[in-house]
C-alpha cells in the first residue's frame, strides 16, 4: 500500500495597502485656481438672486424701509393677473425668435463668406467682429442718435437723399424708436448679435474633417449637396450652442 503525503496550500499573503497616489492632491492643486472665481461668481450671481427671492415676498419700499412687511404670494398674484403681462411674454417671445433666427441665418452667411479664400478676408473679418465687441450701452446710443434720431439721424437722412435723388417731396420722416420700437430694437440686437454666430459657426466650418469634403467632392457632389448632407448636419451642435445663448442673453 502506497501513502501519499498531501502538502498543504500555504495560505495567500493579504493584499498590500495601495499606497496614495496622490491624484486627489492633484486634482485638487488643479482646481484650487478656480475657487476664487467661483466664490465672485456666486458672489455678484447667486446672492442677488435670493435677495431678490426673498424681497418678492415683501412689501418693500427703499424710500420708505420702516413701512415693509411680509405680503406671501400677494406680488405674484398681482403680477400674473396683470393684463399687460400676455403682452409682455408675447412681445418678449416674438423678439427673441427673430432676432435669433436673423442673426443665426446672416451669421450662417457671413461663415460661409469667412471659410473661403479670398485677397482681405482678414480685414472683412475684423470689420464683421466689430460690433460684436461694442458694449451694449454704447452700441444702444449709436443706434438712438447716429441711426434713428428723426432730425440727424442716418436713415432718415439716407430717405431725404433718396427722395431729392427721385424727386419725391415731402418724404416720411419716422420716428423709428417710437412708431416702431420693436423692429428698431430687434435691428440692433441683429447688428450686434449677428458676429457671435458667424464666429460659432465659423469656427464648425472650419473643423469639418477634410478627407470627409473632398471625398464627396471625387465623388461628384455638388455645393448644395455637400451643405445641406454634410455641412449643415455637422453644424447642427454649434447652432443650437448659438440658439441657447442667444435666447438666454436677449430674454
Amino acid at each position: 500500500m502506497t501513502t501519499t503525503a498531501v502538502r498543504p496550500t500555504p495560505p495567500r499573503p493579504a493584499p498590500a495597502a495601495k499606497r496614495p497616489t496622490g491624484s486627489r492632491a492633484r486634482a485638487w492643486a488643479t482646481r484650487a485656481p478656480l475657487l476664487p472665481a467661483l466664490v465672485f461668481l456666486i458672489a455678484v450671481t447667486q446672492l442677488p438672486f435670493v435677495a431678490t427671492l426673498v424681497i418678492s415676498f415683501f412689501d418693500w419700499n427703499s424710500l420708505k424701509p420702516d413701512q415693509r412687511h411680509f405680503t406671501g404670494f400677494a406680488n405674484y398674484s398681482s403680477v400674473f393677473t396683470d393684463p399687460a403681462l400676455r403682452e409682455s411674454v408675447l412681445t418678449t417671445v416674438l423678439l427673441t425668435a427673430t432676432v435669433v433666427i436673423a442673426s443665426v441665418v446672416l451669421g450662417l452667411a457671413f461663415a460661409l463668406l469667412l471659410d473661403r479664400t479670398f485677397f482681405g478676408r482678414g480685414f472683412v473679418r475684423t470689420l464683421l467682429i466689430t460690433p460684436f465687441l461694442i458694449v451694449p450701452v454704447s452700441a444702444a446710443l449709436l443706434w438712438k442718435h447716429a441711426l434713428y434720431n428723426p432730425e440727424y439721424g442716418l436713415f432718415n437722412g439716407a430717405l431725404s437723399w433718396f427722395g431729392n435723388l427721385f424727386g419725391i417731396e415731402g418724404i416720411a420722416q419716422p420716428e423709428w424708436t417710437s412708431e416702431m420700437p420693436l423692429v428698431a430694437v430687434a435691428a440692433a440686437l441683429v447688428w450686434q448679435w449677428t458676429p457671435f454666430m458667424m464666429l460659432i459657426l465659423l469656427a464648425g466650418l472650419q473643423s469639418r474633417p477634410a478627407e470627409m469634403m473632398e471625398a464627396a467632392r471625387l465623388d461628384g457632389a455638388g455645393p448644395w449637396q455637400m451643405f445641406r448632407f454634410l455641412t449643415l448636419p455637422h453644424l447642427r451642435r454649434y447652432l443650437e450652442l448659438g440658439v441657447l445663448l442667444g435666447s438666454v442673453y436677449i430674454v
